[in-house]
């Protein structure tokens, strides 16, 4: 259970890292902004006053610290899909059988939560059909979870390599 805890925080972070990178690498190379973490935080900090929907997050009033509060659940939400990928793949402290087409799919299936939830509770819509550019929106998720699932493979490989070189 320790090691699964373990490997599930650091797979989480590198993984979020890799997407974050990817998101830096986007904004420059497109002029694109990134998510902007701080109506992540908003809507997470006033979940505290029993507000979990907004017609629109950004009109909603602000909570001290939002963008700190965002950054963070953003990497917490990357360490749970983590650990929720370990169990799913049933891995073990070699984690030895995950494997890239394995790391994407699952990935991709993560988009769920912000096309079912985290985007109909910020005001933007089931699947971001109330967002300014859908379809946009629609494909930067998957390409963003998809990424994700890469940086899963690439943190996992690189615990993996931490592992053996400890033993």
């Amino acid at each position: 259970m320790i090691e699964w805890i373990i490997n599930s925080v650091l797979i989480g972070i590198g993984a979020t890292v890799v997407l974050d990178l990817w998101s830096l690498f986007i904004e420059k190379l497109f002029n694109m902004p990134p998510l902007n973490w701080r109506m992540v935080g908003r809507w997470v900090g006033l979940m505290s006053d029993g507000k979990f929907y907004h017609q629109n997050i950004s009109q909603s009033k602000a909570v001290n610290n939002e963008l700190l509060i965002g950054w963070v659940t953003h990497y917490i939400i990357g360490v749970i899909f983590a650990g929720a990928f370990l169990l799913i793949v049933n891995e073990s402290v070699t984690l030895t059988s995950v494997s890239f087409l394995s790391s994407v799919i699952f990935g991709m299936v993560t988009v769920v939560f912000p096309f079912c939830i985290m985007q109909p509770c910020m005001g933007l819509g089931f699947v971001a059909s109330k967002a300014p550019k859908p379809n946009i929106a629609r494909i930067r998720s998957l390409i963003n979870h998809m990424v994700f699932g890469v940086g899963l493979y690439v943190a996992t490989l690189t615990c993996i390599i931490v592992n053996q070189s400890l033993t």
